[in-house]
């Protein structure tokens, strides 16, 4: 084999905030996914799968300014696992998903305050700005004609 590849993708859901790590230079977190299938007897069966992860740099400072406790993530990085000394002499073995790049999918469901999304930002002068996207607007183009209207509050970014 010429040559071999290390990703992994996973999304899922924070089981916890992430923790600060390496004095501010990394973080670190676990995320949930779930696979649900119907066994030979016609019953619902689920399995949870827990997932730690590593970031580093500007990845790692922006996860813990934005993401907490339930928040959902794409995570995409690669596998690696590292090898350590318990406290009574046995080699043990961890695996993790050290991410190279963390989407923001959705708000968290702890109601994590300033955490787990950017606040919304209140414009002076009343309500929200309102932009067209069709003929006529100042959006983009999209043909047809319809009034697709949409609010800035409403970008997810």
């Amino acid at each position: 084999m010429a040559g071999s590849v290390n990703k992994a993708i996973i999304l899922g859901n924070l089981g916890s905030d992430p923790e600060e790590i390496a004095n501010g230079k990394g973080c670190r977190f676990s995320v949930a996914t779930n696979e649900r299938w119907t066994d030979k007897r016609g019953q619902t069966q689920e399995r949870t799968e827990w997932h730690r992860v590593t970031a580093w740099g500007k990845t790692a400072e922006n996860c813990v300014k934005y993401l907490a406790k339930g928040r959902s993530v794409y995570v995409e990085g690669s596998i690696q696992t590292n090898e350590w000394e318990d406290d009574d002499g046995k080699i043990r073995y961890s695996t993790e998903i050290k991410a190279f790049s963390v989407t923001f999918l959705s708000g968290g469901t702890d109601g994590g305050g300033d955490r787990g999304g950017r606040k919304k930002k209140r414009r002076s002068g009343g309500g929200r700005k309102k932009r067209r996207n069709g003929n006529g607007g100042g959006g983009w183009p999209t043909g047809g004609g319809n009034d697709q209207s949409f609010y800035d509050d409403d970008i997810p970014f």
